[in-house]
């Protein structure tokens, strides 16, 4: 784990009024992109219960299986629904699916984040912006552009497989087996109520819960964590009964040549990169689209991701058109807490610091805000102290966004992982999904108050 120490920089930034405080770098630096393999997803035919204990954001107990109907009882067999039902030749049997276990647990998903922290090289570290960094700059920045969709791309529901049909016309009944579609539709529902379940992923995990918790804390229902007839009709309240939870969408010459580039292993390596781009266009639309990658693959399979071929994704939220003048980190519940006044207005998983670096307890204040920040990295001490900076981009240590606190070395900021939100460490700081750091950024103010929990 990094070991970091406040650092003071001379580089002034445009955007802000004050100049950008040091920050303790992140754990890790890079997505572990195998963690995100189309063959580890979870079957989409898994049921789940909504207070189904977590073994990872997509994994459900194997033993709860798909009640087959009276004329399929003889024939389920087992096969992953969700390529069923893409899959237009096998509709017919789409419901006599079985459960297959997802082969990834908490536990392993963990390992893998230590592992990638321990090759992580860098030391200590610090925020810093261009000279020439401008508010203009940041804001028509291709990887900013794309999460916020300040293009205004066209989403529509012409040519949806029949699964995503079923997720759209999905509807919540009392004492309803609730199955994969239904997920999806929590999940987004949920997303569109700024109750942020992060990357949605077909799986009813701990960010999930965590959602539908806070949704029902926003609204003063009793936080159960469980769905009813109330909830259902607070989450569907202000959202029009017409929107598609699934929708298609073509890709453009614009998408297929954003740059993209292999993330190196070493700091010094990525010092002498342009940007610290996606890796690769799947990688961009599950932060424009809020889905974990794994996801998209399962709804795109064969998809070659050309220009002009389309494919589907989720409709995501509205803006977020909400004063933000107090956020509370909490560690123990992993989420962010956005405050209008006393008024809570959206809340986010998020990462906040680890047992070896914990965060500080208190109350602070926002001094400054940068989008696409670079990151001075250290590396090494002593006579093998190195220092490499890093350009910006998604896969920044700090994702998209910095917002420094009062407290020397503290900030909120993006990450390259968004999968990983609620089960990385970070190295102090308090980190978010790339769309969710934009959201706070969108609406906070400069002196708004942090409280870190």
């Amino acid at each position: 784990m990094m070991k970091m120490k406040p650092l003071i920089t001379a580089i002034s930034i445009a955007i802000v009024s004050a100049s950008v405080s040091a920050v303790a770098a992140p754990a890790d630096t890079t997505r572990t992109l195998p963690v995100r393999k189309a063959d580890s997803m979870p079957s989409i035919a898994k049921k789940v219960s909504l207070d189904v204990q977590e073994s990872r954001s997509s994994s459900i107990d194997a033993r709860t299986t798909v009640q087959p109907t009276v004329n399929q009882a003889n024939k389920a067999k087992p096969v992953d629904r969700m390529t069923q039902l893409i899959d237009s030749k096998q509709e017919a049997e789409a419901n006599s699916a079985a459960v297959s276990a997802d082969n990834m647990t908490v536990e392993e998903l963990s390992l893998k984040d230590v592992q990638s922290d321990s090759t992580d090289d860098i030391s200590e570290g610090q925020v810093v912006a261009a000279p020439t960094a401008s508010t203009a700059d940041s804001a028509n920045d291709p990887a900013i552009k794309s999460i916020e969709d300040i293009d205004g791309k066209k989403h529509t529901t012409l040519n949806l497989s029949n699964y995503a049909k079923q997720v759209n016309g999905a509807t919540w009944t009392p004492n309803m087996k609730v199955n994969s579609a239904m997920t999806i539709k929590m999940q987004a529902l949920l997303d569109w109520n700024h109750a942020s379940p992060g990357a949605i992923d077909g799986g009813w995990g701990m960010n999930s819960k965590k959602a539908l918790i806070n949704f029902q804390t926003m609204k003063g229902l009793p936080a159960t964590g469980k769905m009813d007839q109330k909830t259902w009709d607070a989450l569907n309240k202000n959202i029009p009964a017409n929107k598609p939870v699934l929708v298609t969408y073509t890709i453009t010459e614009d998408d297929v040549n954003t740059n993209f580039a292999t993330m190196p292993a070493d700091s010094e390596a990525k010092s002498k990169m342009k940007g610290l781009y996606y890796q690769d266009i799947k990688e961009m639309f599950g932060e424009r689209f809020h889905m974990d990658v794994r996801y998209l693959d399962k709804l795109n399979k064969n998809k070659q991701y050309k220009a002009g071929e389309t494919i589907t994704v989720l409709n995501t939220r509205a803006p977020l058109k909400q004063r933000i003048n107090r956020v509370v980190a909490n560690k123990a519940d992993k989420t962010l807490y956005a405050y209008n006044d006393d008024k809570l207005v959206a809340t986010y998983p998020t990462t906040i610091g680890s047992d070896a670096t914990p965060s500080p307890q208190g109350s602070f204040k926002i001094i400054n805000k940068v989008k696409m920040p670079w990151y001075k990295a250290t590396v090494g001490k002593g006579a093998d102290k190195k220092i490499h900076m890093l350009p910006p981009g998604p896969n920044s240590p700090v994702g998209v966004v910095w917002m420094g606190l009062s407290k020397p070395s503290y900030g909120i900021h993006g990450s390259p992982k968004p999968e990983g939100i609620s089960r990385q460490a970070s190295a102090g700081c308090v980190r978010l999904t790339n769309w969710d750091v934009l959201e706070v950024y969108a609406n906070i103010e400069n002196g708004a108050t942090v409280e870190l929990k």
